[in-house]
Parts: structure tokens; C-alpha cells; sequence
């Protein structure tokens, strides 16, 4: 009964952000777009860094609920990888308040966006890391886009601090959201290798791919096969990834993403 009621207030809650997305829309995109500044939305108030990347993230993940997954305890322990301005550790805290929350950005002008946006709107239990994630610790270069994110590179833009994923994955996750530009195999990698990876619950992995990089979905979902979950892959509409949309085409430097589900088979 309980996940029924939450099943038909989850329902009102989305009609509602219908409407509040399309009125976001016209604001967003208007001529010229709206750029860096305050934004009120729901009983929020957050600094963006771009209007369009505002409305995508608002529109994926608190609308089409990319990030959803239902919890059997109150207080679950998210991994946030990639959190940008913090609109994913946002929805989060709207679904489960107590949750206990980790999140990570490397970007040092976005980790403070990140942390504004974290203490001015009064979230507890979030543990923010201003590092990216790979397959070992230390530091890596890093080329940040000043808005939607960045990556680790072999140029030298910015220099980062590194962590290993199985550094955290000491306990029981109920979600981990991995959105790191590139760097899902490798960080996949060394927490299956750590033996931690299945202590992970749920995921949702945003995978990034480049016409002219290496090609890495394929291993991602053996890997997941092999550590004991069941995976879904899923698009994103045409508005947040056209690339992926036919007529089909590569272009050069301009990655194509989809989104990777995982459960672990026992909690089917």
C-alpha cells in the first residue's frame, strides 16, 4: 500500500514538473540564453553555471527521473560521481531527506557552485570531494568545460587530485551514479578488481563515447555480467543527445552518451 501511495504522489509530482519544465524551457533557451545566476525551482535556489545545461539536468533528473531507484531503508548511502552543480544530489535529497550522500566533482570552479548550492539550501549527510575518479589515485590533468563538466586528458589544462571508487565502497551502496566523462571502465575496473564492486546495489553509469576513442560499452557490460548484475540500456531523448538520433553519423571530438542501468541479481 505504502509504495502504491508513493507510486500516485510520484505521478502528481511529475505532472506538476510538466508544466514547471516547459515555462523552464522558454527561459533557458531564450534569445540570448540565460547565462550564469540564481534559479528558484520546487522549494530550491541554486547557482547555474548556463541556462541550457540548467534545464537538461532539471529536465533528465528530476522529470524523466534518470537517477530514480526505490530504497528499502530510509537513509540509503548514494554515491554521487559527478555531481556537477549538485542538481542530482538535489532530486536525491527530495526523494529520501535522510539519505547519506558522497559526492564528487573535479572541476575546482564548479566544486564551489556545488558547495553553494549544497549548504544554501541546508542538506545534511552530504560529504562533498572536490577530486575525479579513476583507476588509481594521485593526480591526472583535466579539462574542464565550465559548465556540463570536463575530463581527465593528456593535456595539460588543470591539474586534479584522483581517487580510487573502492576507497568508498567499504559498506553496503544503495545507488551509485557514475557520470565521469570517460572514465567508467577504468573506475569499474579497479572496484570489481578490489572486490567491493558488489557491494554496490544499484547504478546508473552514464557512458560517454568518442568517434575517434576507444570503444569500452561492450567490456562495461561483460564486467557488470560477470560481477553478478542485470543490465538495461537506455537513451536520452533528442533535445540532451542528438548524436545518437539517425540519420546516424560520428562526428569528430563530440561524444555520444546513453545511460547503463545495473541491479545485482539477488535484489531482483
Amino acid at each position: 500500500m505504502r509504495r502504491f501511495i508513493d507510486r500516485v504522489i510520484a505521478r502528481l509530482e511529475r505532472g506538476k514538473a510538466l508544466i514547471r519544465l516547459s515555462n523552464l524551457r522558454r527561459r533557458m533557451f531564450a534569445n540570448p540564453p540565460r547565462t550564469s545566476g540564481i534559479e528558484r525551482f520546487m522549494s530550491y535556489t541554486v547557482r547555474i553555471t548556463d541556462g541550457p545545461n540548467f534545464f537538461m539536468q532539471y529536465k533528465d533528473e528530476f522529470v524523466r527521473r534518470i537517477y530514480h531507484f526505490e530504497s528499502a531503508r530510509p537513509n540509503p548511502l548514494i554515491l554521487d560521481c559527478g555531481s556537477n552543480i549538485g542538481i542530482s544530489i538535489l532530486y536525491f535529497k527530495h526523494v529520501y531527506p535522510q539519505a547519506r550522500i558522497i559526492g564528487f566533482e573535479p572541476d575546482p570552479v564548479i566544486f564551489g557552485i556545488l558547495q553553494e548550492n549544497v549548504s544554501g539550501n541546508k542538506l545534511d549527510s552530504v560529504t562533498l570531494i572536490n577530486a575525479a575518479l579513476s583507476a588509481q589515485s594521485g593526480t591526472a590533468a583535466f579539462s574542464p568545460d565550465g559548465s556540463a563538466g570536463g575530463h581527465i586528458t593528456d593535456r595539460n589544462n588543470l591539474t586534479v587530485r584522483v581517487e580510487q571508487l573502492s576507497a568508498y565502497l567499504n559498506e553496503p551502496v544503495d545507488f551509485l551514479k557514475l557520470n565521469i566523462e570517460g572514465e567508467e571502465l577504468p573506475v569499474l575496473l579497479e572496484s570489481a578488481s578490489s572486490g567491493k564492486l558488489r557491494n554496490v546495489r544499484e547504478m546508473v553509469i552514464e557512458y560517454h563515447g568518442w568517434a575517434d576513442g576507444q570503444q569500452r560499452l561492450g567490456a562495461i557490460l561483460e564486467l557488470l555480467d560477470q560481477q553478478g548484475f542485470r543490465y538495461m540500456i537506455h537513451d536520452f531523448d533528442h533535445e540532451t543527445s542528438s548524436m545518437t538520433k539517425p540519420p546516424f553519423r560520428f562526428l569528430k571530438n563530440k561524444p555520444w552518451f546513453c545511460l547503463v542501468y545495473a541491479c545485482r541479481v539477488e535484489d531482483l
